[in-house]
């Protein structure tokens, strides 16, 4: 049997019911996001606080770390506990981590929803990722999971305010985590990964947000070769999208997309005017 860390299973109610004024003047009650505070601490260190809707807080807490390159595999952590009642998440390893000290002396903040935070020098070791080049996406398959996107049911649908990332497998859905930060809900994903030892080097991750350097990096760091939005990019997320070579779909909603870096891996459907 893999390995798993002795884990909690405390995930938060992802919405509460209030009531709002609608333009008539009448009463309605309305669902509205979830949204906590998380402190992380590490062999009894806080690391940082995040604010999340609770979904999923060990695998959030277990992907951060991956994400930030805290530890390297998932067999370094022993326990994952999440307590509500103090609004924490202690994570205990097997072996103090080497140049913790150093790593958040260097800490960018991000363009991520609720403030992300990069530690260490991840900017610079992306020269170091490898993605697989014998993969490929083709256009029935980005609209195939765009349509199941399209109908998975979720809380964005109902109170809004929050991201949506998924993990598919070409067009069926692995993971699907909603958070306040998309930035929260890829580390989520990321930690179920290893949990599940899901391999990412032929899948393709879909995020509702727009595609930062934090997000292309993150999606790079999992050795996943497709990233895809609805939404667009920045200048730093195409930089070193197109420096790693990950396949990177904006804009892409129903039958639209944007294809802006990665154009080896993605096969386009040939219609029969291309062909005249």
């Amino acid at each position: 049997m893999a390995y798993r860390p002795k884990l909690t299973s405390a995930s938060r109610p992802l919405t509460t019911e209030v009531e709002a004024l609608n333009e008539r003047g009448e009463a309605l009650p309305t669902p509205i996001a979830g949204e906590h505070p998380l402190t992380l601490y590490v062999d009894k260190r806080e690391i940082v606080t995040l604010m999340t809707l609770g979904q999923a807080p060990e695998a959030l807490a277990i992907g951060y770390l991956r994400n930030q390159r805290l530890v390297r595999s998932i067999e370094e952590i022993a326990e994952v506990q999440v307590d509500w009642e103090t609004d924490s998440v202690a994570i205990v390893t097997r072996k103090a981590i080497k140049g913790l000290t150093e790593k958040m002396k260097k800490r960018t903040v991000t363009t991520g929803c609720g403030q992300g935070t990069v530690f260490g020098d991840l900017m610079e070791e992306i020269e170091s990722l490898r993605l697989r080049d014998d993969v490929r996406l083709t256009e029935d398959t980005l609209y195939g999971l765009l349509e199941a996107v399209r109908h998975r049911e979720t809380i964005y649908k109902s109170a809004g305010a929050v991201h949506g990332c998924a993990l598919a497998d070409r067009a069926e859905i692995l993971y699907f985590v909603e958070d306040v930060g998309r930035h929260n809900a890829v580390d989520a994903i990321a930690g179920q990964m290893w949990l599940d030892r899901v391999d990412g080097s032929d899948k393709i991750f879909y995020t509702t947000g727009r595609l930062t350097s934090e997000m292309v990096i993150k999606a790079a760091q999992m050795r996943i070769p497709f990233l895809v939005s609805r939404s667009g990019l920045t200048q730093m997320g195409y930089e070193i999208a197109s420096k790693v070579g990950i396949t990177m779909i904006g804009r892409a909603v129903n039958k639209h997309y944007l294809l802006f870096t990665g154009r080896h891996r993605f096969v386009r459907q040939i219609m029969p005017t291309m062909l005249a």
